[in-house]
């Protein structure tokens, strides 16, 4: 199946309402598991240390009404009816809101853009390149375009927010399976709980990152169901406890009692928000996961069923606390306690089962932010593996799922209490929320063109709320706060050393590039023998010819009769059209055989497989040959500036009308007619090792030039692909600071020779593989 295809499926998502409250169900079990289990640890982290539950219920319902105004503004009001409306095309996220910037603003790093790019269909939508109305957007957009300063700190608070996306995918399971767990504390005495604790969470850990290389496809359909159950389960616990033990709890939602609690407990109930704080985990999924649904969806999910069986939930164990205050132990107060007995060990296995439910939906998260920064050139390249043909983003990262599993167990033993666990997953939740808050402020002036007066407003009310909870995280930097911090400045660092490599990297391609003319003087043989065959000549150049080239045509006496250079590309989109997949074009005349290809992917897309892409690239070729001589050029063009002159051609998929290509050994094409399709076939004395057919529309018909081209390019297909790949080593020149000595030669170094090559070699055969090394002086 052509995974392109399922990408925009989002254009169908608005069709019926049963589509939106399928999409709705689905989305518990991927976007609201690690929200859901919040009631788990947020009372216990709450009255961990920093305030005593007493006779006067004051503590409680003040905890009580911090929860419910919280979880009310944050996720309800800023991301369901505000945040979520910042889409990228249907995908959602930290980088989601950065490539909006880059786009409206032309603030992105990415070293090869071109023009070209901007008349994508996904890049034009919703009026992108519009100069913003007010005089302070326009002033604000030309500040950001003028000041690489200013460029840098956008991207580095972008890749901030998504380190700490990566710290919550360690810490959440680690917090979540713990806290499912401690429920065998009121089964068991103290003594043999903590020996107990500790071994079984681990276990449920190590299983469920050992089972992430099966996709979750397989179980995914048990996902929805058990979120489901848990949320009905903790809602009607809640209801229970509310009627049975006090059904005057409802008067805590009232924000007096914030201020009593407040005012009561003073410098303890500031810190005790940290603890708070956790009752809006997994809020950022539900903008995170846009991709996967639709905002409709999502809204109807949370305000439907997540948002009321949560306040029911918090409500419920307030109510049970505010007639129990003889606390036996420091670890009575907590989610458990609040279950009545008969149902407790029932609601241990649910409550088990949806964390590893919210810790795999955050682990699936984490692979999908990784790819994108990595698709963006802020990651050093990993293995991706799509664990799923038919469902779009079910990746798979061997390296960082151990990595994850590594340091999640690491947490695990080494923390061993919610409290040190909670503070850590707080710290990192909110840094978060800062961020987007931050980029949001600029999507209302530079992208929806709003009034400053509205972006100011928002930043200033979610802003001091966020900094109210990340100042209360902060303080608790020893106690447990410093790991996001520690795990995020390591990411970081990885990422920025990453991207100034690869920036200096590409600018000493541009430097070094060959001049057009110097080709041209060699003539349509380039002073060497062209044999049989395709030259895929990788390159990270949108123009010009790379010095590596004239590295081989200096030393090598041969070359293939046709030489494609190849450049494989990321755009600030999530996602490129197959019909708008290649830009083609000439280099130099027509009889050198020379082109160049540039595959533009989306920071989503699912890259091919080797034999498809071969197929797709020959094909898209083959197509520009026709479609170039059906309008041909004037001959008076300049040729040195062909690369100016780039057509875009889709994928074999994507243009039905044109011509077709089979490589198989069947005497007759069952694709068209042969009043519609003529076939040019290769020469029957030639013994390929594959048989190779183009078939070309009747009309409109193309002239004698443009089909030997196209027999020309068939022969070589049938002969063979070739890959030749730049093996760079990269060095400072001299002179260069001792910092950019220990980035360069250190840094960039260690991270190129331990990460993969890339995508488009994985899978090459390597008797087709030609490797050059060059080293790189930047």
């Amino acid at each position: 199946m052509d995974q392109e295809t399922g990408v925009y499926r989002n254009y169908a998502k608005k069709e019926s309402w049963r589509t939106v409250l399928t999409l709705a169900y689905q989305s518990l079990g991927v976007v609201y598991g690690d929200l859901s289990t919040s009631p788990l640890y947020v009372y216990k982290s709450t009255f961990e240390e920093d305030i005593q539950h007493s006779e006067t219920n004051e503590e409680i319902y003040g905890v009580l009404s911090f929860v419910f105004w919280t979880l009310t503004l944050v996720p309800l009001l800023k991301y369901v009816f505000i945040v979520l409306r910042a889409d990228d095309n249907g995908e959602g996220g930290t980088f989601a809101l950065y490539s909006l910037l880059c786009r409206h603003a032309r603030v992105n790093f990415l070293p090869n853009c071109q023009l070209a790019d901007e008349e994508l269909i996904e890049y034009k939508k919703d009026s992108i390149g519009v100069a913003p109305k007010s005089t302070f957007g326009s002033s604000l957009k030309s500040t950001l375009e003028k000041h690489r300063v200013l460029q840098r700190f956008l991207l580095v608070l972008a890749l901030i927010g998504t380190c700490m996306v990566i710290g919550d995918g360690i810490l959440t399971p680690a917090i979540s399976v713990f806290s499912a767990v401690s429920g065998l504390e009121l089964s068991m005495s103290k003594e043999h709980h903590k020996y107990v604790e500790v071994p079984v969470a681990c276990i449920i850990l190590i299983g469920l990152f050992a089972l992430q290389h099966y996709g979750t496809h397989r179980v995914g359909f048990l996902f929805a169901p058990v979120v489901l159950i848990w949320l009905l389960c903790i809602s009607a616990i809640g209801l229970y406890n509310i009627i049975h033990w006090n059904p005057h709890v409802y008067q805590a939602l009232s924000p007096y009692y914030m201020y009593k609690f407040l005012r009561k407990t003073q410098r303890g109930g500031w810190m005790s928000l940290g603890g708070i704080l956790l009752c809006i985990t997994g809020s950022e999924a539900m903008f995170a996961d846009l991709g996967h649904f639709s905002q409709l969806s999502i809204k109807i999910a949370f305000t439907s069923l997540v948002y009321p069986s949560l306040v029911l939930a918090y409500m419920g164990q307030a109510a049970y606390l505010s007639r129990h205050h003889i606390i036996e132990s420091d670890y009575r107060i907590g989610f458990y306690v609040s279950v009545p007995e008969k149902l407790r060990w029932p609601v241990l296995v649910i409550a088990i089962l949806a964390a590893v439910v919210g810790s795999q939906a955050i682990i699936t998260g984490t692979f999908s932010i990784i790819k994108q920064c990595s698709a963006l050139g802020c990651f050093p390249r990993v293995k991706i593996v799509h664990t799923s043909s038919k469902i779009h983003g079910q990746i798979y990262i061997p390296e960082i799922n151990w990595l994850l599993m590594i340091l999640c167990l690491a947490v695990t033993v080494g923390f061993r209490d919610t409290k040190r666990m909670g503070n850590a997953s707080g710290l990192a939740v909110i840094t978060v929320m800062l961020v987007t808050t931050c980029l949001m402020s600029l999507v209302i002036v530079l992208c929806w063109q709003k009034s400053v007066f509205f972006a100011i407003g928002f930043v200033f009310f979610f802003g001091t709320i966020e900094a109210l909870y990340f100042t209360a995280s902060l303080i608790k930097f020893l106690e447990g706060a410093w790991v996001p911090i520690a795990l995020a400045f390591i990411f970081l660092i990885i990422m920025c050393v990453w991207h100034y490599g690869t920036l200096k990297k590409y600018e000493f391609d541009v430097q070094n590039k060959v001049s057009i003319n110097w080709l041209l003087s060699l003539g349509p043989s380039l002073g060497i023998v062209r044999v049989r065959g395709i030259g895929l000549v990788h390159t990270e150049l949108v123009s010009g010819i790379p010095a590596i080239f004239s590295h081989f045509v200096t030393n090598l006496p041969a070359f293939h009769q046709v030489l494609v250079f190849l450049c494989i590309k990321s755009v600030p989109v999530p996602h490129v059209r197959p019909e708008e997949r290649f830009l083609v074009g000439h280099i130099g005349p027509r009889e050198f055989r020379l082109y160049r290809c540039i595959v533009r992917y989306g920071y989503r897309d699912v890259h091919k497989d080797d034999m498809e892409f071969e197929k797709d690239l020959v094909c898209s070729i083959a197509e520009f040959i026709r479609s170039g001589s059906v309008a041909p050029a004037s001959d008076n063009e300049d040729v040195v500036k062909d690369d100016d002159k780039m057509t875009v051609v889709g994928t074999c998929s994507s243009h039905t009308e044109g011509i077709q290509m089979s490589e198989d050994d069947a005497d007759n094409i069952e694709a068209a007619g042969p009043s519609e399709l003529k076939e040019i076939r290769s020469p029957p004395a030639i013994k390929a090792r594959k048989r190779v057919r183009f078939i070309v529309p009747e009309s409109p018909q193309i002239d004698s030039g443009a089909r030997e081209e196209l027999q020309e390019l068939m022969e070589a297909r049938e002969a063979g692909i070739a890959y030749i790949l730049g093996h760079s080593y990269v060095r400072a020149k001299q002179g260069s600071s001792l910092i950019k000595k220990l980035v360069i030669n250190l840094g960039y170094e260690f991270l190129r020779r331990n990460s993969r090559p890339p995508t488009y070699a994985l899978s090459v055969p390597h008797v087709s593989t030609l490797e050059v090394g060059m080293i790189y002086h930047v």
